[in-house]
């Protein structure tokens, strides 16, 4: 895995935690600008399941096991979207609260991921 993917991962997935999470305080559901930044992480999830399934079939394993590995990997490309459909069902400020959540949750997994692969 790479490891820098992986931190610039983390990292945008926490300023997306910390904009919505702002965007809360001030009482405002996500709107269009936080849906950017949560297609930014994605994409930058998206490039980790990709480059994670090519590791795999290169024959490259991880520390703890595949299985695990794979779960993980689809569990952190799934994390933002879902939140993001969530807020879209909650246009509130809780709405952002759900996103930031996500995004915090996210890199969460980044770091699971890591320990996962062997960092």
């Amino acid at each position: 895995m790479l490891d820098v993917l992986t931190l610039v991962t983390a990292v945008a997935a926490l300023l997306l935690a910390a904009w919505c999470g702002w965007a809360a305080y001030r009482g405002q559901p996500t709107k269009d600008w936080h849906f950017i930044g949560m297609a930014v992480v994605t994409v930058l999830t998206l490039a980790q399941l990709v480059i994670g399934v090519v590791e795999l079939a290169q024959g490259q394993d991880p520390e703890q096991g595949t299985t695990i590995f794979v779960a993980y990997l689809l569990g952190a490309f799934a994390c933002v979207p879902a939140a993001g459909f969530m807020s879209l069902a909650e246009r509130t400020r809780w709405g952002s609260v759900t996103v930031a959540a996500g995004g915090v949750v996210l890199a969460v997994l980044q770091v699971r991921l890591y320990d996962i692969w062997g960092g």
